[in-house]
């Protein structure tokens, strides 16, 4: 190999634009010695997690450019990409992950699980999710995704008790590995069709972004690689798996399952982060390697948009179980962002709008898990819409953040949930997406009345739970000071970002 190029790789390796991914990935291990040393600061191992996790988070902050919008620096031989952009994602990842790790404390305490393994997960699951975010080949990305998903394996099936998550945990793993298999598979054909020297403009290395996108995009008076049929499979096969993990139609089978018998704060990963980092590499691949296949992906993802929004608001009518509902609310709010990505294509100002919408997003269902997170009992899989019967009179902070959290989710004015659907309608209507900004407002419409069900079921008195041969309901825990700080900060978020969104800028 030639020593010069070995050079100008080592040039590019600056390991410390990625300090805030590697201090997570120490202080993971550090939980694992602090447990094995300490078993006495087993409880405290939530607050270490979560310091470690502001550390990186202010190291991450010392190093964004707010001021500038700046370009992209390619980092370790074209592996890795960063901009503003991203290190705004990379924050939004960091800060859900401590969400996560307040909710795991909550749901630990007093169950007879380990704790050190879970806190251990999520850092490095949120270390692959950053990483995952600033790739710029393949290779990272599919090590990244691979990395994340295997947590997640784990993390579903935490509960190895219950009946629940452990079959949770197995669907995850049949659909995770076949979408995997299927990303694979595409590029395995975007290398093969890029590298194949019988092809005009065949890239050096066909699993860069830039270089394959160059590659796809070259054209000339007998050829045209954007129509290759290699390429377009390729194309059409990591769309594919890259759907699996947002949860889009035809590919949301696992969701409602995987979203009941996961751990409360698992769903809430899954809800929140899996989806941000999901939509963000759709984000980046369609302005990237496939912009020239924007003849097949805008139609192509306009379908699995309309199907995506139908699909979700209508299936979430007939649920019970709450955590279903965030499943399939989750689905049509999937259909939503994609939509905005859609309108992104042609409208400069659109992907901010679909960023803001993922920042309301996070504040309104972190607000509805903390609430779900209080309220369980022993198996939290089976939260019945009846178990939050009066809620608001029994324990008035929890039923007032749960209500502020649904009304964000539905997009009731003058939360922030309405400004985030607003902005992303007024996109989709100047990129001319008219068929899909129907359906996204009927989706409102219909939504109403699952959300509007919950919160009815919060402020009001059932009298059909009269019952004495009914099961008791669960007492729900009196929320700790940092809880209601934590819940008391996303209300407000909510509230403030409806009213107000100046100070955000992406």
């Amino acid at each position: 190999m030639d020593p010069d190029l070995l050079h100008s790789l080592s040039v590019t390796n600056r390991w410390e634009a990625l300090l805030p991914e590697i201090l997570l990935g120490v202080g993971a291990i550090l939980l694992l010695f602090l447990d094995l040393l300490m078993p006495r600061s087993r409880p405290r191992l939530p607050a270490v997690s979560i310091a470690l996790q502001l550390i990186a988070g202010l190291v991450l902050i010392s190093s964004m450019d707010f001021g500038n919008g700046g370009g992209t620096t390619v980092l370790f031989g074209g592996l890795l990409a960063q901009n503003s952009t991203g290190d705004w994602m990379r924050l939004f990842l960091l800060t859900s992950s401590i969400g996560v790790t307040h909710l795991g404390g909550l749901f630990l305490a007093g169950r007879n699980l380990v704790k050190v393994e879970f806190h251990h997960l999520v850092l490095v699951v949120t270390a692959s999710f950053m990483v995952l975010v600033q790739s710029n080949d393949f290779l990272l990305l599919f090590v990244a995704l691979e990395t994340l998903t295997i947590g997640f394996y784990v993390l579903v099936a935490y509960r190895r008790t219950s009946r629940f998550s452990l079959e949770a945990g197995l669907k995850y793993l049949i659909m995770g590995a076949f979408s995997s298999g299927m990303l694979l598979f595409g590029i395995t054909l975007l290398y093969g069709a890029a590298s194949n020297p019988g092809l005009p403009a065949t890239a050096v290395n066909p699993l860069n972004f830039e270089q394959l996108g160059t590659f796809i995009a070259a054209s000339g008076e007998f050829y045209n690689n954007s129509t290759n049929f290699l390429v377009l499979f390729g194309a059409v096969l990591v769309l594919t798996g890259i759907a699996f993990k947002i949860g889009v139609v035809p590919f949301q089978i696992w969701i409602p399952d995987v979203y009941q018998g996961a751990p409360t704060p698992v769903t809430a990963f899954l809800a929140v982060s899996s989806k941000a980092a999901g939509f963000f590499l759709l984000y980046l691949l369609l302005q990237g390697p496939f912009a020239p296949l924007e003849f097949l992906v805008v139609p192509l993802l306009t379908v699995v948009a309309i199907l995506t929004l139908l699909f979700g608001n209508i299936a979430a009518l007939g649920q019970r179980n709450v955590k279903r509902v965030m499943g399939m609310s989750g689905v049509a709010h999937a259909g939503i962002l994609l939509m905005g990505l859609l309108a992104s294509l042609k409208v400069d100002w659109a992907f901010a709008a679909v960023l803001f919408y993922l920042v309301t997003y996070a504040l309104a269902s972190f607000g509805v898990f903390e609430v779900m997170a209080h309220l369980t009992g022993e198996e939290d899989s089976d939260q019945d819409l009846d178990h939050y019967d009066d809620l608001l009179k029994k324990e008035p902070f929890l039923g007032g953040t749960l209500l502020v959290g649904l009304g964000s989710l539905a997009g009731i004015p003058p939360l922030a949930g309405f400004i985030a659907k607003l902005l992303l309608f007024y996109a989709a209507f100047q990129a001319g997406m008219y068929a899909v900004l129907g359906v996204a407002l009927l989706g409102v419409v219909i939504s109403i009345y699952y959300y509007f069900s919950w919160m009815r079921a919060a402020v009001t008195h059932n009298p059909f739970l009269e019952d004495e041969e009914r099961p008791p309901l669960p007492t729900p825990r009196d929320p700790a000071l940092g809880a209601r700080l934590l819940m008391g900060l996303l209300t407000a978020g909510s509230i403030i970002l409806g009213l107000y969104q100046g100070f955000i800028s992406f």
